[in-house]
């Protein structure tokens, strides 16, 4: 089997629901979907989602890189030969972790259809459902408890609130939702980078009674060890999101015992098969994973 052609196209996504987090409010989401023609009855579809904060990309760099670096070292190669093609792309696409997750996905989806089986199993996947979250953005007190009543009405049982703008309205946001909700829902919160030290240390103490089970990226993702300060003293379990990229950054938290979980997604890793080493590394470090995403639309 070869591939025989790439195509790539742009769309940019208006929200139904902006949100808003502690450095933005989202209200659109480039998306570059991939197309990997091969010279059976065979196609594979990925899908890249930039995010300049994140990944460090744009709608027109991914365009550019699967026209100049990917369609030219990928046609004529067979696409079920996954970790040959993706090491030769490793250089080119170094800069662009979303790219190079579209072209992964898409070789990916080859592969399962090649092999007649859908890709949860064919990585090994077992379970028939799985606990997931919802996130609320930032909003005002009473919009953020009716939203959270809107999620649970819907079935959900995690909400995941976001913050860090402000940690005096955060501490009394999370109250007041643990006192509308009950205790039989699971809070969980992301800062999203927005406090420092001493703020993450005071937002966990002064939410004690909330009962959160997690708190995401209080702190700068820049700033590893200042992380680990956070995940030494407070009593929840600190979480990983901004502060890696790559493999070597969940190596750097993982071997220094800076955080106790990591959240993977695979646009700003790179794709499954870089996500499965990360997931590897946080289990030999004893440490839980969530599986996350940007705003891609597949």
């Amino acid at each position: 089997m070869k591939i025989t052609g790439i195509h790539a196209w742009r769309v940019d996504l208006q929200l139904s629901e902006p949100y808003t987090i502690a450095f933005e409010t989202i209200e659109r989401a480039t998306n570059i979907f991939l197309r990997l023609e091969t010279d059976g009855p065979v196609v594979g579809y990925g899908c890249a989602a930039p995010d300049i904060e994140i990944t460090g990309e744009t709608g027109t760099s991914v365009e550019r890189a699967l026209r100049e670096s990917v369609e030219p070292m990928l046609l004529g190669t067979d696409p079920t030969r996954i970790e040959q093609q993706l090491t030769a792309l490793r250089e080119p696409l170094g800069d662009e972790p979303s790219a190079k997750a579209a072209v992964d996905m898409a070789l990916h989806d080859i592969l399962g259809k090649v092999a007649g089986l859908p890709l949860w199993r064919l990585l090994g996947g077992y379970r028939d459902r799985i606990l997931t979250s919802v996130t609320i953005g930032i909003l005002p007190e009473e919009e953020t408890i009716a939203k959270a009543h809107y999620y649970i009405a819907q079935g959900f049982r995690s909400l995941k609130l976001k913050g860090g703008a402000d940690v005096d309205l955060d501490i009394a946001r999370v109250i007041k939702v643990r006192e509308a909700i009950g205790n039989e829902i699971e809070l969980r919160f992301d800062a999203n980078q927005g406090y420092s030290f001493e703020e993450s240390v005071r937002f966990v103490e002064e939410t004690s009674r909330a009962d959160l089970k997690l708190l995401e990226q209080p702190t700068s993702g820049s700033e590893l060890d200042l992380l680990g300060q956070v995940t030494d003293v407070v009593d929840i379990p600190v979480m990983a999101d901004e502060s890696f990229l790559t493999l070597r950054d969940a190596f750097r938290l993982a071997g220094d015992d800076l955080v106790d979980m990591l959240n993977v997604k695979l646009m700003k890793v790179g794709g499954i098969s870089e996500a499965l080493r990360i997931i590897a590394i946080a289990r030999a470090a004893r440490m839980e994973v969530m599986l996350g995403c940007m705003d891609e639309a597949a």
